[in-house]
């Protein structure tokens, strides 16, 4: 029976917790601002607007070294208390957080688990860490009756995916993969149109990012999770999130380049693609899907290239997420391609952050105005598998991720994905 002891006491504010302290968090790396796109971050920039907003009420923050804590305060100084008034308070935005573990504290893997026990049932917990992590994480998460949002890819595994997705049902909890590209307009928009170019045929994704990524990943390129694991779940789950109704993977052979990663002493792959076999539940005819994903990409005009190709047996839809006819060129960093479309970083003339459009703040923000649904009474965590990346609705997408790794690792042989009675995915083995 699904418990629904998750939602909160009558008025009882939202606590957050932020498991992760990296770029897409902080956009502090390596001791400094990052160099890619996301000096400022992603998430905890959003959730202190968030909380200036009213959404959420108290934010904690955990990683494994608390030593840490004092530069990445300074930086979020700089990045963001400095350079935005809060559009709600019309006072610099507050970036005031606790912290786990201690300043003090040099190293502390279970760090995460003290934080999570200052949070109560029916709170808030968004996981960016390495791959390989987010399962005891999210478990950990699920058990205490929180809500969790976890960057994609949500696990490693199938098995992993499954047993997440029953103790969420367990305690009645929402527990669902960051995937912001279901909120850019022009991917939303040709997911749309692609339901009604008849029976899928062909598709083809790329996504990269420069090579310095190697460096900023370094802890863990190659030794607990790879490329296809990052980047291809994007293109996954657009694919999958536009023709789950009609379409469904069945075979993965993965093939991989290397020599850039291991030039630099890292033990991964450069590029890995993964050839899919999908099938048309309608008539049983055959489609293929190419999903690349690269970290072997020199410096370029933008941080990650990315495009995609649809073909339908009515139609095409060809897009090109990098490029949308906007270009800006300086001195300092030479030609870009911006894309405020994302976030928008630049404040507005009164100095506020305006970044509330982008897709990668509100594909945390929906998360977090889902919590507060529930919470309050006004829905439960079912309502939300039609409208978030939800664990139960994404289990294709890591059935393909963990094919591909199964596939490299034996010599690229494929890889089967059956299904069992309740339509849900399953490896052999």
């Amino acid at each position: 029976m699904t418990s629904h002891g998750s939602n909160k006491a009558e008025g009882s504010p939202l606590s957050a917790l932020m498991i992760g302290t990296g770029e897409y968090t902080t956009g502090f790396v390596h001791g400094a601002a990052s160099s890619s796109d996301k000096s400022a971050g992603v998430v905890a920039l959003t959730l202190f607007d968030l909380r200036a907003s009213g959404e959420i009420d108290r934010l904690l923050m955990a990683g494994t070294n608390g030593q840490k804590y004092p530069s990445i305060r300074e930086h979020l100084q700089r990045a963001i208390a400095d350079r935005y008034t809060s559009r709600h308070t019309q006072q610099a935005l507050d970036i005031g957080f606790e912290s786990f573990p201690a300043d003090t504290v040099a190293r502390d893997p279970d760090a995460y688990l003290s934080a999570l026990d200052q949070l109560s049932p029916g709170d808030a917990v968004v996981i960016f860490t390495p791959d390989d992590t987010h399962f005891d994480m999210a478990m950990a998460a699920v058990d205490r009756g929180c809500h969790v949002l976890i960057a994609k890819p949500l696990v490693k595994t199938l098995a992993q995916h499954l047993a997440l997705c029953e103790a969420a049902e367990a305690k009645g909890v929402l527990v669902a993969m960051e995937v912001h590209k279901r909120w850019d307009p022009i991917y939303l928009d040709a997911r749309d149109r692609i339901r009604d170019l008849g029976p899928c045929g062909f598709f083809s994704a790329y996504m990269s990012q420069p090579q310095s990524q190697l460096e900023t990943f370094r802890s863990w390129a190659g030794r607990s999770s790879d490329i296809s694991y990052y980047l291809n779940a994007h293109h996954i789950d657009f694919h999958q999130w536009a023709v789950s109704d009609f379409a469904r993977p069945i075979r993965v052979t993965a093939m991989a380049s290397n020599g850039v990663a291991s030039a630099r002493d890292i033990p991964a792959e450069d590029t890995i693609t993964l050839c899919t076999q999908w099938e048309n539940l309608a008539d049983g005819s055959q489609a293929t899907a190419l999903y690349t994903a690269s970290w072997a990409a020199p410096k370029n005009d933008v941080h990650s290239q990315q495009h995609f190709f649809y073909q339908g047996h009515l139609g095409e839809v060809r897009v090109d997420q990098a490029h949308r006819g906007y270009s800006l060129a300086t001195d300092a960093t030479g030609h870009q391609s911006p894309n405020p479309l994302f976030m928008k970083y630049t404040p507005d003339p009164r100095g506020c952050f305006v970044g509330q459009q982008g897709y990668g703040y509100q594909s945390i923000a929906d998360f977090i105005a889902a919590v507060n649904q529930i919470r309050e009474g006004k829905s439960n965590a079912e309502d939300w598998h039609h409208r978030l990346a939800t664990a139960k609705t994404t289990t294709r997408v890591t059935a393909i991720l963990e094919a591909g790794r199964r596939s490299l690792d034996a010599g690229n042989l494929p890889q089967d994905i059956l299904y069992r009675e309740d339509g849900q995915p399953q490896l052999d083995g």
